[in-house]
């Protein structure tokens, strides 16, 4: 039969002292930590808010577009009562991509009687390292003139034919450091007979490659609309840096857009603030 001494079944039911008092310092940190934060929040180096991603819808000649825009503001350094953050803000391009065809053909097809007849067969919108994109457009075009014979109105055409061409689009930032500019580039152009020559010099080819750059643009200036991404407390802070087109994975396309912004103390509570409310905090 087993048996237990008395001095065994008394230290069996003796308090772990040290345990107890482990886990009331343990408790008692973690109360004046959770008291602290707050504080501790104000001056931390490392502070980051999180921006999650807002569906921006973009409307062109009928189109229903989607640009999807997220990012992040991060701390880079305190100077007394001014805060410095870093801003960077992601603008994916996919819905472009995938309906570029038919965005361009709303802006571009044209039917005219006696004058410029173009259709847009097919569009591809790609990055094109180290920080641009390039539009591939296949089209069809015809000019035709009115003409008076013999008293009778008759409609001739005097070119026609298919032709593909490529515009690069280079990001910038203007002088303001507020707005963003694409540089066009035209690039090789194959095309039936003499429409080549037309395309590269004649009115057409400039308003075919005005076209492509006033579309991805519209889509550029959409996708990185501070006021749509942004607090009101760094909108009208912000001064942009960078801008660039980049690849995602295959082929897919991102804009980054990289800035900064200098707060007040005042300024960066109330963003924290806010960010609490609504957003995850990092």
């Amino acid at each position: 039969m087993k048996t237990t001494s008395l001095h065994a079944a008394s230290a069996l039911h003796r308090p772990n002292v040290p345990q107890q008092l482990s886990k009331f310092v343990a408790a008692s940190l973690i109360s004046l930590l959770a008291l602290a934060v707050p504080a501790l929040r104000a001056n931390d180096p490392k502070l980051s808010f999180k921006i999650p991603p807002v569906n921006i819808p973009l409307h062109i000649k009928g189109q229903e577009l989607n640009i999807v825009a997220s990012g992040a503001i991060s701390m880079a350094r305190k100077d007394h009562d001014l805060n410095e953050m870093n801003l960077s803000l992601n603008a994916d391009l996919a819905d472009l991509q995938k309906n570029i065809g038919p965005v361009l053909g709303a802006v571009l097809d044209k039917n005219s009687r006696c004058a410029d007849r173009i259709q847009i067969q097919d569009a591809t919108l790609l990055p094109a390292p180290p920080n641009a994109t390039v539009a591939v457009v296949h089209l069809h075009y015809e000019r035709w003139a009115c003409v008076k014979l013999f008293g009778n109105d008759e409609v001739k055409r005097l070119l026609g034919g298919n032709a593909t061409l490529q515009l690069k689009l280079t990001p910038s930032v203007g002088p303001s450091h507020t707005e963003l500019r694409l540089k066009p580039e035209l690039g090789p152009i194959e095309a039936d007979g003499s429409l080549g020559e037309v395309l590269r010099f004649g009115n057409v080819g400039d308003m075919v490659r005005d076209k492509i750059q006033e579309t991805v643009l519209a889509a550029v200036q959409k996708g990185t609309d501070l006021g749509a991404t942004l607090p009101s407390e760094v909108q009208d802070h912000v001064i942009i840096q960078d801008v660039a087109f980049h690849d995602a994975g295959d082929g897919h396309l991102l804009l980054t857009l990289d800035g900064d912004a200098q707060l007040t103390n005042e300024q960066l509570q109330a963003l924290e603030n806010k960010f609490k409310k609504k957003l995850p905090i990092h």
